[in-house]
Formats: C-alpha cells, structure tokens, sequence
C-alpha cells in the first residue's frame, strides 16, 4: 500500500513538472490550442528593434495581443479563410517581404561599415567642404551694360541693397538687398564661383560676371573658416548613407546579373 501510495505521488509531481514547463514555453493555451512563447518573444523583438524599452507593464499588453490573435485566428481558419484564393496571395506577398527584408539584413551583417570606411568618407566630406565660405550679396541683370552701370553707381556711393532691390533679376536674393548668406564657392556655378575666391572681404567685383544666368555684380561682405562638425558628431548619419548606399549597390547588382525575358 505505501508502496502504491509513493508511486502515486511520484507521478503527480511529474505531471506537475511537466505542465510547468509546457506553461513555460507557451503563452496560454486557447481553445486547446497552445500558444507558444516564442510568439511573444518575437513581438517583443520586433518593438525592442523600433527603440522602444519593453516595461512590464507592456509585457503584460504583449501577452493579451498574442492570445487575441490566436483567438482571432482560430475564428478565421473555422470560417475557412485560409483556403480563399485572396489569403494565398497574401500570404506569398508576406513570405517574399520576410524573405527579401532577410536577404538584406544578412548582406548587411556580412558586409559592415567598419570605422575606417566612416572615417574615410568623412575625410572626403570635409576636403570637398572644408576652406572658406563666403557671405556675399550679387546683383543679377540681363545685359552687361546695365552691369557695369550698376558697378559705375556704386563706385559713386550707390548702395548695393537698394540698386539689388529695384534692379536685380534674382527676387529671391534680390528682396533680401542681393544677399546669398554664407555659402561654400563650391555650391555656385564655376563663373560666379570662380570670381568669388577673387575678392576679399568689403570687396566689389571690377567688372561683370557673366553666366548661364546674366551678368552678375558681386560684393563680399565677409569671410570665414568653414566649422565642419566633429567626426563623432555625424559618425551616424554617415553610416546610414553609406549602409544605404552599399545595399542599394547589391540591389542593383542582383538587378542587373538577372536573366529577365
């Protein structure tokens, strides 16, 4: 009798254990069905990778979403939804969605952007963008005689806002008395750009400059020392557009090499 007795017991604790761990590896069990954690673990990931902390409390949210969704489901396979032409079409867009965003993230983790890559491509930023920049006003007309008109009545003591304001074809800079604000010379076209580096600071241009656009009469009102920001600083942003860059090279690449009839 003791002996049945122990055997009893010995196997309620092992039914006991083994329903502690089938709860442990699911999230409920609905319907009958089982839930399984890795369900929840999944969502938290997907939410954890967006930036957002998983607190307690939305452990508990999580939990009720993953358990309304079975039930959800179980409701819409009893109605024989998944047999319908429309969810077997669904279902494909969403396998080649999951498979293409994987195809990507492991091109990415196979091919990382390592800190010398970023440095590199901030070195190049800052030669192309580094130097002087140049706070200049202009005054933009259509013949080269009303240039140099302009040039003759500031040299007379005409002020070059008033003249920019009435007279020059660019309105936009034109409302402002001719004012370009600070600039790169790089970021003009190479005649303006070229006779800007000419001039120094309080500096009139001596004769027009003619571009694509007219003919130019330039002053200088200043000069400064590009401030590039630190490395650190867009040590980020730099790494997105290269990642992005080098992923749309593999997209394109694969693009290319297919055979499409």
């Amino acid at each position: 009798m003791k002996k049945n007795l122990l055997i009893a017991t010995a196997l309620t604790c092992l039914m006991s254990l083994s329903a502690s761990a089938a709860w442990a590896q699911n999230v409920a069990i609905v319907n009958g069905k089982a839930v399984p954690k890795t369900r929840l673990d999944s969502l938290s990931q997907q939410i954890e990778r967006s930036g957002r902390p998983i607190t307690p409390e939305m452990q508990g949210q999580l939990r009720e979403e993953v358990i309304a969704r079975e039930v959800f489901m179980q409701e819409a396979e009893k109605l024989g939804l998944s047999a319908t032409d429309d969810f077997k079409v669904q279902m494909e867009l969403a396998r080649q969605t999951i498979l293409i965003r994987e195809l990507f993230a492991d091109f990415q983790k196979k091919n990382p952007i390592t800190d010398a890559d970023l440095k590199a491509e901030y070195d190049k930023f800052a030669a192309a963008n580094g130097g002087k920049e140049y706070k200049a006003r202009h005054i933009l007309v259509e013949k080269e005689a009303d240039a140099k008109t302009i040039i003759a009545s500031l040299k007379k003591g005409g002020k070059f806002e008033d003249i920019a304001k009435k007279q020059s074809k660019d309105t936009g800079s034109g409302a402002k008395g001719g004012d370009l604000d600070w600039a790169n010379p790089s970021s003009y076209v190479p005649e303006f750009s070229e006779a800007l580096l000419k001039l120094s600071k309080g500096q009139l241009s001596a004769a027009p400059i003619k571009t694509q656009f007219g003919y130019h009469v330039i002053r200088v009102d200043d000069v400064r020392d590009v401030k590039l920001p630190a490395f650190e600083e867009v040590k980020p942003q730099i790494s997105q557009q290269m990642q992005q860059e080098k992923l749309g090279a593999f997209q394109q690449n694969l693009r290319t090499k297919a055979k499409v009839e």
